[in-house]
């Protein structure tokens, strides 16, 4: 059984300051807003590096997600794609673009 091994983060404030922007970006009063904004810029959902580069969580977001160490930012990319896959299936279909591959 996969067992997630727990990472200690480097830099508790930053780390916090991202996460709690993704997490609101995936809250349900603000996800369609946000999924609207990542087909506006023409960006697949999965692709995090695109939608930091297009500021779609804000320059901020952007500029404290570089500033992270490696393991940090692969946290945070891993708490980023599995917000991804908690949306709502109604709201997945309703974006099904953003969502397909190819």
């Amino acid at each position: 059984m996969y067992e997630k091994i727990l990472i200690p983060v480097e830099d508790q404030k930053l780390f916090g300051d991202v996460h709690a922007v993704i997490a609101h970006s995936f809250s349900s009063s603000a996800v369609a807003g946000f999924l609207k904004s990542v087909q506006r810029a023409g960006l697949r959902i999965r692709d995090f590096e695109g939608i930091l580069r297009q500021g779609l969580l804000g320059a901020a977001v952007a500029a404290s997600y570089n500033q992270l160490g490696n393991a940090d930012q692969g946290q945070i990319r891993e708490f980023y794609l599995a917000s991804v896959e908690r949306v709502a299936p109604e709201m997945r279909a309703k974006f099904l673009k953003l969502y397909a591959y190819y």
